[in-house]
């Protein structure tokens, strides 16, 4: 592993933005998917010690993700160096989440626009974890808000930040680990010891990006049209009160941004739960604040590209070299 090629970067941003993820197109989160779920079963049957056979979870799927990319990058070079670079860029691409994350939220956005709450609530429960069935119009807006601003950091910041430094493999190994944490890191019964070590290691590489995406936040939001005083000012006050230790950094300068309150009651598998208020509510939560959030993960992306660009170039990323 080693810094990314600078053309490698630039490409897999367009591809991101002009395809997103392609239905026809087999995507390595599914893949990487069924192999989780599949060493789920196997090492819950072979021994007891909940931790440690979450550790070694931890330790299989991150190895075969980097590992698999590595050996299909190495292939491809040994064709062509051409097709060893579109393969580290098309690699490269399905690490991001950019255009999906707009497209995804899209889709529940449009349903509330043309009053199909109940079509609205359905596609949120594809993006979301918590319970939707009951969520009325502004409790969907907020909902769309708040994973906008967490998954422009798990979707575009982190997975830049990672390429950048260690180019595909290293974005890889991270898409694994976050994919880990999305299925196994649940503080319940079942998997609070077995997911532990998946959502450490997710919290351990989402530590500097989160708080570099509220930081690129407040820059953005002045681009954005929004308010980066209250970027600024609703992170520093509130970027402690979310129960992750990273999410609340990109939820507390989107609130301030936009003039929004997040947090409040949600339910997840029938269970009432409780956030602390994050930011103050200048204005509703309403189609215009999705909009503008919209603008912010694109303002805030178009930054990090920018930097991970120069970054790259500094760092003298050499795909060939570096593997």
């Amino acid at each position: 592993m080693g810094p990314v090629e600078p053309a490698i970067l630039v490409a897999a941003l367009l591809l991101d933005l002009a395809l997103g993820d392609p239905r026809w197109l087999p995507h390595p989160v599914v893949l990487i998917g069924r192999l989780i779920n599949t060493l789920d079963l196997l090492l819950n049957r072979i021994t007891s010690h909940k931790r440690m056979a979450g550790i070694l979870l931890l330790a299989v799927t991150a190895g075969v993700a980097g590992t698999t990319t590595w050996l299909l990058i190495r292939a491809g070079h040994g064709l062509h160096p051409l097709v060893g670079f579109l393969v580290s860029a098309v690699i490269s691409c399905t690490c991001l989440a950019a255009r999906s994350l707009h497209s995804e939220s899209a889709l529940v956005a449009d349903a509330l626009t043309a009053g199909n709450i109940s079509e609205a609530r359905r596609y949120l429960s594809h993006i979301v974890g918590r319970d939707t069935a009951a969520l009325d119009e502004t409790e969907i807006w907020r909902a769309l808000v708040e994973t906008v601003a967490e998954n422009t950091t798990d979707g575009i910041i982190a997975p830049l930040f990672w390429l950048t430094l260690t180019g595909p493999v290293g974005g890889m190994v991270y898409k694994a680990v976050s994919t880990l944490d999305s299925m196994v890191g649940y503080r319940n019964e079942r998997y609070l010891q077995f997911g532990w070590a998946s959502a450490r290691m997710d919290d351990l590489l989402n530590f500097i990006p989160a708080r570099l995406t509220a930081l690129l936040m407040v820059l953005a939001a002045l681009l954005a049209g929004l308010s980066p005083a209250g970027a600024l000012s609703i992170a520093r006050r509130d970027r402690l009160k979310h129960p992750s230790p990273n999410s609340g950094h990109p939820e507390a300068a989107a609130a301030g941004a936009l003039g929004v309150r997040l947090g409040g009651s949600a339910s997840y598998n029938g269970i009432l739960s409780w956030k602390e208020y994050i930011g103050n509510p200048l204005v509703s939560l309403d189609e215009r604040s999705y909009t503008g959030m919209l603008r912010l993960m694109y303002m805030t992306t178009l930054l990090m590209a920018a930097a991970c660009i120069a970054g790259a170039f500094a760092l003298g990323g050499s795909l060939v070299s570096h593997l």
